[in-house]
């Protein structure tokens, strides 16, 4: 495995290095950070082999289960309750605490439920999300980079037509219940 790229010691190689890019961007200062996720965070793939995985993680927000006590968490994060109440896997979040300032595309995501709620809208989410590359088409470099089709919460997109990326925009959540279980 290791003269074909794939032996443990090469996969740990290019781990280190996904994640010490990835520090370094998120070092420019940002509202979240960027993780590279999926076959690259893995090492199983060398740098133009298959496309990157990136979750970004907005550092501002926080999703919490029921029976998290929201005193310990910072005034300046906004907090969302999560109901697991919806299809497996899935979750309805609940606006339990909105901050002083939000980004737009949270702003904009939000919407009542019909019994008095605010929630946050995936949906709406992502295409908040996608409504920025509309608007700043051409963002991080010189390259012509192609924005695709939304697939599922991930929204695709190519630099120069040789590098292809998935991203992915995220909230964190804080839930040990629903991690031991």
């Amino acid at each position: 495995m290791n003269r074909l790229g794939y032996g443990e010691e090469i996969r740990r190689w290019r781990v280190e290095n996904y994640r010490e890019f990835d520090r370094l961007l998120n070092a420019c200062g940002s509202r979240g950070s960027r993780m590279t996720v999926g076959s690259k965070g893995e090492g199983l793939t060398s740098f133009y082999e298959s496309d990157h995985d990136f979750l970004f993680e907005l550092s501002e927000y926080l999703c919490v289960e029921d029976g998290i006590n929201l005193l310990t968490i910072a005034d300046d994060i906004e907090v969302y309750r999560m109901n697991t109440c919806a299809y497996p896997g899935h979750c309805i979040l609940f606006l339990e605490r909105p901050a002083h300032r939000r980004l737009t595309i949270i702003h904009n995501a939000l919407c009542g439920n019909g019994r008095g709620d605010i929630i946050l809208s995936s949906g709406l989410f992502v295409d908040e999300w996608k409504a920025l590359d509309r608007r700043y088409p051409q963002y991080t470099c010189s390259e012509k980079i192609v924005h695709y089709e939304r697939a599922g919460p991930s929204l695709p997109m190519s630099v120069g037509g040789v590098s292809y990326a998935d991203r992915v925009l995220s909230l964190p959540c804080h839930c040990p219940s629903i991690l031991q279980r």
